[in-house]
């Protein structure tokens, strides 16, 4: 089973905390769908005989596509590829795309599943990071979408700047007053070269705090699970039945091809990604060449990654599978450099699995990176 990534790079304004690629100019717009359907095609033999269980089209912003150009896509897909009967199609959306009309269409699409980014149910967050909709609009678009589609999830942000514990608690009790089968819920990070980066320098905006972030998640873990969802990645909460089989797929390292300007692929051996301007995008795909570099993972980046993503997730880092893939060395170094996590608390085994406890979930990543392993002589 593999699944197919189609990234929307456009958005209607730029968001101030974002840095993912996109263009607030829409003018290529019908262009870059012709082209996009192009890769598709040019790709097709990548995957050929697989099963293809998951589209996403994410951005960007793909909610500003007509229903139309979605179909395209997406029957570009089938044409091109082996897909399943069921597959899970979901559209990242905005707030402020998702009217009753708009829904209306796309339950006439193939679309299955909504992605709906709100962030925030308060109006000073979402000023603060630009958002182009309000919080009625959020709160609008999650009604209306709940009347047509069953399978739901909603983005939340924590960390930000001058959000207290108490709003906190508002914006995640707010989203479970919809009773969305899925929450997906991320720290507020500072990147480089955004405008939120710029503001905190000049001193417009305070610095985002990591304690903060982190009692922010416990906040979160701990009123989503009492809830009834299971926390299965550090950023995604879901109700049985509901995990994101996309999400899912990407941090259990399955296969899948990232179709669009700057979108990954990875394929079990090798991870590309495609070039990220749009122009140039275009320009290649014209002339049929995907403008994609690759690179092969050693033995040692493949180990890295399964421990980075294992970690997040509630199926944890499998020490046989460690010992089979990767041999007894590799093996003996994860449990040696985890003694000392799981002598403080943040990690444990069960059942061969080495997995994170709730006090040691929001440090993940920062865990993972000291037991990767930089060099096996």
């Amino acid at each position: 089973m593999a699944g197919i990534y189609i990234h929307i790079p456009f958005c209607k304004q730029a968001c101030h905390y974002c840095d993912f690629h996109f263009s607030t100019n829409m003018k290529k717009k019908s262009q870059m769908v012709e082209a996009l359907c192009n890769e598709i095609f040019l790709r097709k033999n990548e995957f050929k005989g697989e099963n293809i269980r998951t589209i996403y089209f994410g951005g960007g912003t793909p909610s500003v596509l007509s229903v139309s150009e979605i179909e395209q896509l997406v029957n570009s897909v089938y044409e091109n590829y082996r897909v399943i009967s069921d597959p899970e199609i979901t559209l990242e959306a905005n707030p402020d795309d998702l009217n009753n009309i708009a829904i209306s269409e796309l339950n006439k699409s193939p679309i299955n599943r909504l992605s709906i980014g709100v962030q925030s149910f308060f109006e000073e967050d979402l000023k603060l990071m630009n958002r182009a909709h309000n919080a009625q609009e959020a709160q609008n678009c999650i009604l209306t979408a709940r009347s047509y589609f069953d399978n739901i999830s909603i983005d939340l942000i924590y960390g930000i700047p001058g959000m207290s514990d108490e709003r906190w608690k508002s914006n995640i009790e707010k989203a479970l007053s919809f009773d969305v089968p899925h929450i997906s819920s991320y720290a507020l990070t500072v990147e480089p070269k955004t405008a939120l980066k710029k503001f905190i320098e000049k001193g417009i905006v305070e610095d985002v705090d990591d304690e903060v972030a982190q009692r922010h998640f416990q906040i979160l873990n701990e009123t989503l699970t009492n809830a009834g969802y299971s926390c299965y990645e550090i950023s995604n909460f879901g109700k049985p039945g509901y995990f994101s089989k996309n999400n899912t797929a990407y941090w259990q390292q399955k296969r899948y091809i990232g179709i669009g300007p700057s979108a990954h692929s990875y394929n079990g051996e090798q991870r590309g990604w495609n070039i990220n301007n749009n122009s140039k995008y275009i320009e290649s795909i014209e002339k049929n060449k995907v403008p994609i570099e690759v690179e092969t993972l050693s033995t040692t980046d493949k180990y890295n990654e399964y421990v980075m993503t294992g970690l997040r997730t509630i199926w944890g880092v499998s020490l046989l599978r460690i010992k089979e893939d990767f041999g007894v060395n590799y093996r003996d170094y994860l449990i040696s450099q985890a003694q000392k996590y799981i002598d403080e608390h943040l990690l444990f085994v069960d059942d061969d699995k080495l997995m994170t406890t709730n006090k040691g979930k929001f440090l993940a990543d920062g865990i993972a990176s000291h037991l990767f392993m930089l060099n096996l002589s």
